[in-house]
């Protein structure tokens, strides 16, 4: 993914998060709620976008044009960003790829930026979290792009299967260029 954003002239950053540990099998283990087993990666996440704004100059990027793009557990480490209190810290836009918040919905700010979602219909694991965030996001009066495709189950990321979910990050795509975050949509 960050390989395609370079390639279109996208500065991407890939973030590896913390996780809590686990002692068995299971996600997460059967007695640790998703709350607590995302806790880390959620500020992991929140710290990486301070870092890179802090650093942004010497990159060469557009402090204000940060985003946050996550698959599954690494969408609920986007929308955890997206979500916290300090809106100073928030993405510029965050885009969640069949993931969202998986334990307690946290309340909706005001003042949050666009956001993309996409996800199958078909998907076993994130299905209802993914369609619960979306009420709440409406339910807040927000309008998200969504993207709902009818088959390409979990984790369909940037494997072709043949499914209408191949064409998600040509949408996500377009949306950026029509967001003003793509250097022809500059």
């Amino acid at each position: 993914m960050a390989r395609w954003l370079q390639a279109r002239g996208i500065a991407a950053f890939v973030l590896k998060y913390r996780l809590v540990e686990k002692k068995q099998d299971g996600i997460p283990a059967m007695d640790m709620d998703m709350d607590t087993a995302g806790r880390y990666g959620v500020a992991d996440g929140i710290q990486a976008i301070k870092l890179v704004r802090r650093w942004a100059a010497e990159w060469g990027v557009a402090p204000d044009r940060i985003g946050f793009l996550g698959f599954s557990a690494g969408a609920m480490v986007a929308s955890g960003a997206l979500l916290q209190a300090d809106s100073a810290a928030r993405p510029a836009f965050a885009a969640m790829i069949y993931g969202g918040p998986f334990g307690i919905m946290p309340p909706i700010p005001t003042s949050l930026p666009p956001m993309f979602l996409a996800w199958a219909q078909d998907d076993p694991v994130a299905l209802r979290p993914v369609v619960r965030f979306h009420d709440a996001l409406k339910s807040a009066g927000y309008k998200p792009e969504v993207h709902v495709f009818n088959a390409g189950g979990h984790g369909f990321g940037m494997r072709k299967q043949g499914t209408t979910s191949d064409h998600w990050i040509d949408e996500l795509y377009f949306w950026m260029e029509a967001h003003g975050l793509t250097k022809t949509g500059s």
